[in-house]
């Protein structure tokens, strides 16, 4: 009994003991393990919630074609997408070696300035020609990566001039996409796909069903490519956008000059109407939820 009775003191020693030290922690069998003694503990309701840990999808279209997202406009709150289309095309190699610039450093660098989160869709061709540049960006948590086809040649005819990729070769040049970023070390990849040109049709979208990707298209066109008004861009911008927007812009200087200059001024005014940025998986996922 004398041993029982000293057991029991022991016990309930050590229970006391370990509520001083952990708060909370059970003293029976089916009670949670005390944390590591080098860890510093924090309760279960301050941590954050866990990641995703694949980005959101839209569901197969009718018949299993590739789904369309545009925008969202029942998502709750003021937010709205910024992306950027990096676009080279497979035979621009020539131009960018005589010093055309596809890329856009100081763009991203004022995205970055301003916090604004951004969804780049990236051709191949681009991050072979700027790999380190592709590196960084996929790095950056501030960003995400998706694909707008190696080749940024047109899925349907008559797109704007662009050469056509041919209907048996369409989920290859996606596919080769995606192999591209690879071999760059792009990180932070998601399986959204733009059509270059915006182009698209039945026949391309069937095509892309095998890929189980999402094509990301846009409700808000900037008209930042080729243009040389940064004001007249940036009230294009202010007037379409709605809660739940996509904007396309583009992230080539040589294409698209005034970019840089449009995303300074566009931030600051939509900010003050109480807009709050975020990247294509955001939206798509609010989307979902609505």
């Amino acid at each position: 009994m004398r041993t029982s009775r000293h057991v029991l003191h022991r016990t309930a020693l050590t229970c006391a003991l370990a509520a001083l030290a952990v708060g909370a922690a059970a003293c029976s069998d089916g009670g949670a393990a005390p944390p590591h003694p080098g860890r510093t503990h924090r309760p279960a309701a301050s941590r954050p919630a866990a990641a995703p840990t694949e980005p959101p999808t839209l569901a197969p279209g009718p018949a299993g074609l590739t789904p369309v997202f545009t925008s969202a406009p029942r998502a709750r709150g003021r937010t709205v997408a910024l992306t950027f289309d990096a676009d080279m095309t497979a035979d621009e190699g020539a131009r960018a070696a005589s010093g055309e610039h596809f890329d856009n450093p100081p763009l991203i660098a004022a995205l970055r300035s301003l916090r604004v989160p951004a969804t780049v869709f990236m051709t191949g061709r681009w991050a072979e020609q700027y790999p380190a540049q592709a590196r960084d960006i996929g790095a950056d948590p501030l960003f995400e990566v998706a694909n707008h086809s190696y080749s940024h040649y047109a899925f349907t005819g008559d797109c704007y001039g662009l050469p056509t990729v041919a209907p048996g070769r369409m989920r290859a040049d996606v596919e080769r996409a995606f192999a591209a970023f690879r071999a760059a070390g792009v990180a932070h990849v998601v399986p959204y796909f733009r059509f270059p040109g915006g182009c698209y049709d039945r026949r391309a979208l069937r095509a892309l069903a095998p890929a189980a990707v999402t094509a990301v298209q846009w409700s808000v066109v900037s008209g930042d490519a080729f243009a040389t008004d940064a004001g007249a861009v940036t009230r294009q911008v202010l007037d379409g956008v709605r809660p739940g927007s996509v904007v396309v812009l583009h992230c080539t200087r040589s294409a698209a000059p005034t970019t840089e200059r449009v995303v300074r001024a566009v931030v600051p005014a939509l900010r003050a109407k109480g807009f709050r940025f975020v990247r294509v998986s955001a939206l798509l996922g609010a989307a979902g939820r609505a």
